[in-house]
C-alpha cells in the first residue's frame, strides 16, 4: 500500500478527471477474455475443431438417404445394343420416375462400408405402343472396401480424438496468451500515463527552478552558463510533455480498441502483488507434460507419420479391394405382380493390383514415408528437450521476479526521497544544478524501472499459467469449461 501512495503523489495530476473509466488489470483481462479480437478468433477456431470432431463421430453412425428422379423425360434417337449384340438406333420417347432409399454404415473393424438399398422405377413409353414398365429392388445388401491391407478407420480412431483434445488445450493456451497480451497493453498505457505525469511534474519544477535561476543570475550568484542550462532543461521538459502526450494517446487507443471499450479515457490502477506461492520445477514440468497441447501434438504427429507408412506399405506392394452385393429384383408391366418370384441379384468382385515394374516409384514412396517417420521422431525428441528447458528456465526466472520487484520498489523510494532533498538543497544554493539533474534522472529512471519490474512480474505469472495450464494460486488444472462458463 505504501508504494501505491508514493506513486499517487506523482500520478495524481494526470488522473484528475471524473469522467474517465477506472480499470484494474484483472478487469481488463476479464474483458479481453470475452470481447477481444483474439478471443473471437480463438472461439471460432475452437468451434470449428468441435464440429470437425462431431463430424468424425457421426461418420460411424448409420446414414439414411433418399434419392429420387422426378421426372426424367427423354425424346431422342439413341444408339443401343440389341439382344444379338448389334448396335441399332431407336427413337426413345419416354418418362422415367425413380426413387430409392438406402442406409449405410461404416465398419471400423474392417475399413469398409456396408449398405442396404431399395429402389423402384416406373418407365412410361410414348408412341405407337404406349406401355408402362416397372422395376423394383426390394432390398440389396452391398459391401465395399477400398483396401484390405490398409484400414483408414483404424488410424482415424487413434488420431481424430487426439486432434480434438489438442484443439481444446490450444484453446486454453490461447486464452492465457490473451492474458499476456492484455497485460502488455495495460502496462504500456500505465507507463505512458506515468511518463506523462512525471514529465508534467518535471515541467512545473523546471519552470520554478528556471525562475529561481533567473533571479540568481540577475544578482550575480550564478553564471550565464548555468542559467542557459536551466533554460535548456525547461525547454526539453516542454518537448517531453508533448511527446508523452502522443504516446499516451497511442497506448490508450491500443488498449481501448483491444477491449472494445466505448471510451479511451482510462484510469488504471497499479496492480497489487500476487499472493505468495512457490512453484516447484518438477511440479510445473509434470503439469505441463500432463496439460499442454504440445504433448498431444507429439503423439499425433508420430501417429500421422506411422499412418503414412502403413498406407504406403498396404497399397504400393499389393492393392486388394473387395465389392459384394446380395439382393433380389423384379420387373414387369403389372405393378401388382412385381413382388412375386423375385430374381436373384448376387455378385462378388475382388480386384488385385500388383506393381511388377514401376521404376522404383512404389519403393521410393515407402522409403520416403519411413524416412519421414524417422525425421518426425527425431524432431519430437528435440522438441521435448526444448519443451522441458522452456519450463525449467521460466520457473527459475519466475522465482527471481519477486526479488527483482522488491529491489526495484526500494530503489524507487530511495530515489524519490533523494530528489526531494536535492531540490530543497538547490533552492538553498547548497548543491549544483548538475547534482539536481542527476537526482532527477535517477528518480525518473527508478520509477519507470519499478513499473517495468511490476510488468515483468505479472507477465511472467500469466506466461507460467500458459506454459503449464495450471492455476498455482488455486492449485488446480485449467479446464475449457472453467473458461467458457465462468
Amino acid at each position: 500500500m505504501k508504494k501505491i501512495l508514493l506513486l499517487i503523489i506523482v500520478v495524481f495530476p494526470l488522473f484528475n478527471n471524473a469522467q474517465s473509466k477506472k480499470l484494474t488489470l484483472n478487469e481488463a483481462i476479464e474483458i479481453a477474455r470475452k470481447k477481444s479480437p483474439d478471443y473471437k478468433i480463438n472461439l471460432n477456431r475452437n468451434q470449428s475443431n468441435y464440429w470437425r470432431y462431431r463430424r468424425y463421430k457421426a461418420s460411424f453412425l448409420p446414414e439414411l438417404r433418399l434419392t429420387a428422379t422426378l421426372p426424367q423425360y427423354t425424346n431422342a434417337v439413341n444408339r443401343i445394343t440389341n439382344d444379338a449384340g448389334q448396335d441399332i438406333f431407336v427413337t426413345q420417347n419416354q418418362l422415367l420416375i425413380e426413387g430409392g432409399l438406402s442406409i449405410s454404415q461404416s465398419v471400423p473393424y474392417t475399413g469398409g462400408t456396408l449398405s442396404v438399398n431399395t429402389n423402384l422405377e416406373r418407365v412410361e413409353l410414348f408412341g405407337l405402343d404406349d406401355n408402362i414398365g416397372y422395376s423394383v429392388v426390394p432390398f440389396s445388401v452391398n459391401y465395399f472396401q477400398r483396401s484390405i491391407l490398409f484400414n483408414e478407420f483404424k488410424w482415424d480412431k487413434k488420431i481424430e480424438p487426439l486432434i480434438y483434445e489438442e484443439s481444446k488445450r490450444d484453446f486454453i493456451e490461447n486464452m492465457e496468451r490473451i492474458s499476456v497480451s492484455t497485460s502488455n497493453r495495460y502496462f504500456d498505457l500505465l507507463k505512458a500515463q506515468m511518463q506523462l505525469a512525471i514529465s508534467e511534474t518535471n515541467l512545473k519544477n523546471q519552470d520554478t527552478l528556471f525562475q529561481i535561476a533567473k533571479g540568481r543570475f540577475r544578482i550575480g550568484k550564478i553564471a550565464e552558463n548555468e542559467l542557459l542550462q536551466m533554460e535548456l532543461r525547461f525547454l526539453n521538459s516542454k518537448n517531453r510533455v508533448t511527446t508523452n502526450t502522443v504516446e499516451l494517446k497511442r497506448a490508450s487507443q491500443n488498449l481501448a480498441r483491444y477491449l472494445e471499450l466505448d471510451t479511451e479515457d482510462l484510469t488504471l490502477e497499479i496492480p497489487e502483488d500476487l499472493p505468495l506461492f512457490n512453484v516447484d520445477v518438477d511440479k510445473a514440468l509434470s503439469e505441463a507434460q500432463s496439460n499442454r497441447k504440445a504433448v498431444i501434438e507429439f503423439r499425433r504427429k508420430r501417429l500421422e507419420a506411422e499412418k503414412e507408412v502403413a498406407f504406403q506399405k498396404g497399397n504400393n506392394r499389393l492393392q486388394l479391394a473387395i465389392r459384394a452385393n446380395f439382393g433380389i429384383s423384379q420387373n414387369g408391366e403389372d405393378f401388382n405382380n412385381l413382388f412375386n418370384n423375385f430374381n436373384k441379384q448376387q455378385n462378388v468382385t475382388v480386384s488385385v493390383g500388383v506393381p511388377i515394374f514401376d521404376w522404383g516409384v512404389s519403393k521410393s514412396r515407402r522409403k520416403m514415408a519411413e524416412a519421414n517417420l524417422d525425421l518426425t521422431n527425431n524432431n519430437i525428441n528435440q522438441d521435448k528437450q526444448e519443451f522441458e528447458q522452456e519450463i525449467y528456465l521460466h520457473v527459475l526466472n519466475w522465482s527471481n521476479q519477486r526479488d527483482f520487484l522488491v529491489t526495484a520498489e526500494k530503489a524507487k523510494e530511495v530515489s524519490m526521497k533523494r530528489y526531494e532533498i536535492s531540490k530543497k538543497r538547490y533552492v538553498l544554493n547548497k548543491v549544483t544544478i548538475t547534482d539536481l539533474n542527476i537526482a532527477l534522472e535517477e528518480r525518473d529512471k527508478a520509477i519507470l524501472q519499478y513499473l517495468n519490474s511490476l510488468e515483468n512480474f505479472w507477465r511472467d505469472y500469466y506466461i507460467l499459467k500458459q506454459l503449464t495450464l495450471y492455476d498455482f494460486i488455486n492449485d488446480k488444472k485449467i479446464e475449457v469449461e472453467d473458461i467458457l462458463f465462468d
